[in-house]
């Protein structure tokens, strides 16, 4: 049996969580167009006859990180290789970004096993066009492997296992074998309301956004949610409810209806609106926002 820590790490929008979600199977961590839709640490586990493995979802680590909530994801990024086993470094098809300098110098100091996973391969034109980009990749020397796949498409996956199985150390599991994270419902509750308004909203209002659950209980048969959508100016809580409400209301029916098929029940859904301003550029706000390492 292999057991251990898997972390996925890269610039933002590389597609972590679409991998890390291929991976077990399952939705776990939210997905959206847009970068640093990831603001937290989240462990995705996966048991099977080989073993455990565990594997750390984490914010795009990115430059010209100014305001508090930048700096909060790459402190949480950059953490969260303390304690693991293994490193995925997923880029973007076939080329360096900026970025990626800034999660290259994190990696060489960790020191660990690192696979350079190039995600996204099904759009590329030509393999050949791969071909110097990965001898580049390899004459760095800073790589166990180097695996081609595509997250979205489930292309090769199976041999990304493998090979992060092959680098994980013998151990017992660490968690019960039914349990797929270290997050409890609701925060997963917060975090599909976030998307289905990252996904309608547009410009900068999903970056000026966050969902508190002020309220979640349940039933046999019903769970009820209060949730506060915080923005931080008059005319972004404007935008987010939108004429005659419809805006919040097509989002209220977006995230009951997978809520429901998440918590196997009815759900009976309230979403506010309120400002809180300069939530995001405020180290206490952050914190008392649930944005805690």
């Amino acid at each position: 049996m292999k057991s251990g820590y898997v972390a996925l790490v890269g610039r933002p929008n590389v597609g972590k969580s679409t991998l890390l979600n291929h991976l077990l199977g399952q939705k776990l961590s939210i997905v959206s167009r847009r970068p640093q839709t990831t603001r937290h640490r989240i462990l995705g586990i996966k048991t099977d006859g080989r073993g455990q493995v565990i594997y750390v979802d984490t914010p795009g680590i990115h430059g010209g990180a100014r305001r508090a909530m930048n700096r909060y994801l790459n402190r949480t990024a950059i953490s969260s290789l303390l304690g693991v086993d293994v490193i995925l470094w997923l880029v973007d098809r076939a080329g360096w970004l900026p970025d990626d300098e800034l999660v290259m110098a994190r990696i060489k100091e960790a020191k660990l096993p690192v696979i350079l996973v190039i995600n996204k391969v099904d759009r590329i034109e030509g393999k050949d066009t791969l071909l110097p980009f990965l001898a580049e990749a390899n004459a760095t020397g800073l790589f166990s492997e180097i695996v081609p796949i595509s997250a979205l498409k489930g292309i090769n996956l199976a041999v990304l296992e493998e090979r992060v199985l092959a680098l994980l150390p013998e151990g017992e599991p660490i968690y019960p074998e039914d349990q797929i994270s270290d997050r409890p419902e609701r925060f997963f509750v917060a975090e599909i309301i976030r998307e289905k308004l990252f996904n309608r909203l547009t410009q900068e209002v999903p970056h000026a956004l966050t969902v508190q659950i002020e309220q979640y209980r349940e039933s046999p048969t019903l769970v009820r949610i209060h949730a506060v959508i915080w923005v931080e100016r008059e005319g972004q809580k404007a935008i987010v409810i939108g004429k005659g409400g419809e805006v919040l209301k097509r989002v209220g029916e977006a995230s009951r209806r997978e809520l429901e098929r998440m918590l196997e029940r009815r759900v009976y859904l309230e979403l506010w609106t309120k400002v809180k301003h300069g939530w995001s550029d405020n180290e206490r706000a952050l914190q008392g926002l649930g944005y805690a390492e």
